[in-house]
């Protein structure tokens, strides 16, 4: 085993067990203990609050960081990352169109809002960028200006919508995992864990899209299909992600730029960067949670440097 693989793995673990313990009210491990033979006050702490929601924050992260490996190789871009494709605001103007725009909208339908705005943003980036075929450059190009224009429209929503429920909606666009529970825990596993699979199976493919279009062609990659799948399964995972915890910032960016020293092929990277995104997620949750800040806005306080430190280093390089 990789022993970078097996360090961000320790580093989990680790994070998972000071969530679990860490919060309003601490956890020693005998109350832990406590909690698994069948103490009440100490099993709805663990049960029902911390482990659901130490759960889908690593779950979430590690979504976010495969998608965001999808998106760098088939951009072919250490910058790239699912919003770039406007996966992230599609979400956010499916949630939108449904608290704001449907009155009385019941909160459990807000995921699957989230979920088919990101399906809806991505088949029209998809089929607006097809030519004869796709590239990773209007790809790109068509992705900002979706993002513009679905951010435009939940902005103007926000703006002439009823103030409680465009409260809810931005509560919701923040960012967090305050509301995680083993049901919507469930949903996510469903829709994301064998997108995960799928995606680690297709890895040689993604060592061969990193390569020019007519290399990848006769190394014998069938590229517009397999481009196709892969943008299938980042906004599958991205979608799901965005779903369940709302948009989360950075985690695509910075966990696959923080393990590519790791390999250079994607068996390695695809797995380092869904630890690291679990790290990076289930890090900022815990924070968040002890100064009582969603999630979604503690990411960028780690991933704006580190784009700015990105920048500046390709600028001299």
């Amino acid at each position: 085993m990789n022993r970078g693989l097996a360090l961000l793995a320790l580093l989990v673990v680790i994070a998972a067990a000071l969530s679990l313990s860490w919060g309003d009210n601490g956890l020693a491990p005998q109350d832990i203990v406590a909690a698994l033979r069948g103490d009440p006050i100490a099993a709805i702490i663990l049960g029902t609050v911390r482990a659901p929601r130490v759960a889908t924050a690593l779950l979430v992260g590690a979504c976010l960081g495969v998608a965001g490996a999808i998106t760098q190789a088939v951009m072919r871009n250490p910058l790239a990352e699912p919003g770039l494709l406007g996966i992230n605001s599609g979400a956010s103007l499916g949630v939108a169109l449904l608290v704001i725009g449907a009155e009385g909208a019941v909160g459990h339908l807000m995921p699957l809002a989230g979920f088919a705005g990101a399906a809806v943003a991505a088949t029209a980036i998809y089929v607006l960028a097809w030519r004869g075929g796709t590239s990773s450059i209007r790809l790109i190009l068509v992705g900002i200006g979706i993002g513009a224009a679905t951010g435009a429209v939940t902005s103007l929503l926000t703006v002439f919508g009823d103030i409680r429920d465009v409260q809810r909606a931005l509560a919701w666009m923040a960012g967090s995992i305050y509301n995680a529970d083993w049901t919507k825990l469930g949903w996510l596993a469903v829709w994301s864990l064998p997108a995960l699979a799928i995606t680690w199976c297709l890895a040689r493919d993604l060592d061969l899209s990193a390569f020019d279009d007519d290399v990848s062609c006769a190394l014998g990659l069938p590229l517009q299909a397999m481009r196709a799948a892969l943008i299938a399964l980042c906004t599958l995972l991205a979608g799901a992600s965005v779903a369940a915890a709302g948009p989360i910032s950075f985690v695509g960016l910075l966990a696959p730029q923080l393990v590519r020293g790791l390999s250079s092929r994607h068996a390695v990277r695809l797995p380092a960067a869904a630890l690291c995104g679990a790290l990076l997620l289930g890090g900022a949750d815990l924070v968040g949670r002890l100064v009582q800040l969603p999630a979604g806005l503690l990411t960028p306080v780690i991933g704006v440097p580190f784009v700015g430190l990105l920048l500046w280093r390709r600028r001299n390089d």
